[in-house]
């Protein structure tokens, strides 16, 4: 058991139920990717069905030959013309400009810088991107920075895993779960990714505390 299981185990009797139903945590970080680039992924993401936003990213990158993502300054020299050709809607067009502006200028940190910002720091930094809100800032936390203290409580998923678990009529608010998560630190990440679990296992299983 690793020590993020662990601590949840023994903070959270019905946690620990889900853990032993679940097994081992998978929760998985993508190396090496900059920030930059993963939010760029994450607008064209928004609002779209994951094909057909992988569609559009791929005519975007085959507008810059090579093997690296795209820099900002390359996308900021192509005009919208032809990045609507790609399929971009005109917001997230104006979305990824003020991404690219906002890396250039500093405020979207490299990988290495955004190593020794905080969470809190990141999230104010983030947010102030276009298009940008904080759960987006939240998955690129756990999923590319690889933070293990991050709860998005906004998260549906996260709020209908704690429903269940713990057999509520309805979701708890943001708040709410913000507070019962407390208990969950340092490791909050694992314990959103084992609420995502039992959301997807649906009523079929109800977790009780014993």
């Amino acid at each position: 058991m690793s020590a993020a299981t662990g601590h949840l185990s023994q903070v959270d009797p019905a946690m620990a139920e889900l853990i032993r139903h679940v097994g081992r945590c998978r929760l998985t970080v993508t190396k090496g990717r900059e920030p930059f680039e993963s939010l760029l992924r994450a607008i064209a993401h928004q609002q779209l069905h994951a094909r057909a936003a992988a569609a559009i990213l791929g005519r975007f990158e085959a507008l810059y030959p090579g093997d690296a993502f795209p820099a900002p300054e390359q996308v900021l020299a192509t005009d919208v013309a032809t990045l609507r050709a790609c399929g971009w809607s005109g917001s997230k067009i104006a979305a990824i400009q003020d991404l690219c502006v906002k890396t250039v200028e500093g405020i979207v940190p490299t990988r290495r810088a955004a190593a020794r910002m905080s969470d809190a720091v990141l999230i104010e930094r983030l947010t102030a991107v276009r298009g940008i809100g904080r759960w987006t800032v939240e998955m690129l936390l756990m999923f590319s920075l690889g933070r293990p203290d991050i709860l998005p409580v906004d998260d549906f998923g996260v709020r209908e895993g704690y429903r269940l678990l713990h057999g509520l009529d309805a979701q708890p608010k943001p708040r709410a779960l913000a507070l019962a998560g407390e208990i969950w630190a340092p490791y909050r990440s694992t314990a959103a990714w084992y609420l995502w679990r039992a959301a997807e296992a649906g009523k079929s299983i109800t977790y009780t505390a014993g």
